[in-house]
């Protein structure tokens, strides 16, 4: 497939502009990153210890809050205020408080359910996939797995997570009327106060990531509590502060941080040290389709549900500093007079340290370095799932996954997040099209030459026979047209058809 793939593609879609494959060169597709495997992006998983951050980030810190230190020690004795109440709630709720719904009635009970979801920041949604395919993708995983011995995998020697992008299922699920739809969905529960801005929430794009099918037993893939999209990235200006993201939380005001506002994040740089996992697209919810029956328990996926909150203390935190040391009272939490706010004060100069983030990696987290997050009691399981469900979560929500599994069954999902179109989600796209045509890695991840040489690997021909015009879109490979909501998405649909080669006309 990957073998004269731009002339073959110009001739089957006779809208894209031919000299944008004249200058391509699809022997370089593979990202240029070195192979590895998701062990790559978490400290926690490569057994390595962090190097202390570079000494420039104490001047980051002044920067950030000079002329209203004050303020944010009030701001900050508020939020530990908060998180107390808080974490009283979800621990006596647990799973119930994450919003769910059938996805035959998300249209009609739209904007109830984006209420709680923006509360919450995670959800599930139902049935997004009939149950017996979603099963059938499950099979046909195995199956592309067994008949390409030299996939890589994640532990390498009973591998859970696949290092596995363009198998069938996956392209499948992508593609699916049904996903795409949920996607439009919820990315709605997102606006944007700049009515020009460059970005279309009706567009969902196909971002391709692994998937994982994880045996009962296994202890090798605990992801602990950790946020994807970066970590350092979140306290530079040349990262989530080029339009300020979070600069309500540093002026501290954080109850007017706004979530869900996404004109801020359109020219936010996640990948400032181009780690071996760091996401550069503008994924709005990280997200799951379940391919297995899974429960609290058995391998499946934990989530913060305090998405304000957490928000604020994992940007605060490195600011503060305890009086009397760490200790942990007989139930083995932190005490009362550790977490006590009175406790803590600003740092008379600021050190270096963001506690759990390192250069090219998540944002980690744990009891020592977030002890009012309570993780213990706030990590709470998603609901039982069923194949074809779909759970999703804030891009900026604390999430984990089980450290044993200790169901009976196999926990199997595909990782698929909702990406809306953007000027740089675009042109992501333009470069993982190649690597959907050369079967490499797509380019945030591990290089190598990946499926490039799989047998049953699906090919442009394959893909149309199962994707209607919206799928094909996704995956930048039909120009968009249509009613926009808004001039901003009208500017953006010309924008993404120029950076993916189509004329128009």
């Amino acid at each position: 497939m990957a073998r004269n793939s731009c002339a073959r593609l110009s001739h089957q879609l006779p809208r894209f502009t031919r000299s944008l494959c004249h200058r391509r060169n699809l022997a370089t597709a593979s990202t240029g990153k070195k192979e590895g495997d998701i062990s790559s992006v978490f400290v926690s998983l490569s057994g390595e210890a962090p190097p202390p951050l570079p000494s420039r980030f104490s001047g980051i810190k002044t920067d950030l809050v000079a002329g209203h230190e004050e303020r944010l020690t009030a701001s900050w004795h508020r939020l530990l205020r908060a998180l107390e109440e808080e974490v009283e709630i979800i621990s006596g709720r647990g799973s119930s408080v994450i919003p769910s719904i059938q996805f035959q009635d998300l249209n009609s009970n739209l904007a109830d359910f984006h209420t709680d979801l923006r509360h919450r920041g995670v959800a599930v949604v139902k049935n997004v996939i009939p149950p017996s395919e979603a099963r059938a993708y499950k099979d046909e995983a195995e199956r592309y797995v067994k008949d390409n011995p030299s996939t890589k995998g994640f532990p390498a020697d009973h591998p859970a997570v696949f290092e596995l992008y363009w198998s069938p299922p996956q392209m499948k699920a992508r593609a699916h009327p049904n996903m795409l739809s949920a996607q439009r969905l919820l990315m709605n529960a997102w606006h944007s106060k700049d009515p020009e801005a460059l970005i279309s929430t009706s567009s969902p794009l196909a971002y391709a990531d692994r998937l994982r099918i994880r045996q009962p037993g296994d202890s090798s893939f605990a992801l602990g509590p950790h946020v994807d999209g970066g970590s350092v990235e979140r306290w530079e200006r040349n990262g989530y502060g080029m339009l300020g993201v979070y600069d309500k939380i540093f002026q501290g005001n954080w109850e007017e941080y706004d979530a869900w506002e996404s004109s801020s994040r359109l020219p936010v740089v996640s990948d400032l040290y181009e780690g071996a996992g760091a996401c550069s697209m503008f994924r709005m919810f990280q997200g799951w389709l379940s391919m297995s029956r899974t429960g609290p328990g058995e391998g499946t996926l934990q989530v913060n549900p305090m998405i304000k909150l957490t928000t604020a203390y994992t940007l605060l935190r490195p600011f503060f500093r305890s009086i009397r040391p760490f200790e942990i009272d007989i139930s083995s939490q932190p005490s009362k007079q550790y977490l006590a706010a009175s406790n803590w004060e600003l740092e008379p100069e600021f050190s270096s340290t963001l506690q759990g983030a390192n250069l090219g990696n998540s944002q980690e987290y744990s009891e020592a370095q977030h002890p009012h997050l309570n993780l213990q009691k706030t990590m709470v399981h998603v609901p039982m799932v069923e194949p074809g469900d779909y759970v999703v979560w804030h891009c900026d929500a604390i999430h984990a996954v089980d450290k044993v599994h200790n169901g009976k069954g196999d926990s199997s999902v595909m990782y698929i997040p909702a990406c809306p179109l953007t000027e740089s989600n675009a042109a992501y796209l333009s470069r993982q099209r190649d690597t959907f045509l050369s079967g490499n890695p797509g380019p945030d991840f591990p290089g190598g030459k990946g499926e490039s040489e799989h047998i049953g690997r699906p090919t442009l021909e394959d893909l149309k026979r199962y994707a209607d015009s919206t799928g094909l879109q996704a995956m930048g490979l039909e120009r968009w047209s249509g009613e926009p909501g808004s001039r901003g998405e009208l500017n953006m649909f010309s924008v993404a058809n120029n950076t993916l080669g189509f004329i128009d006309t």
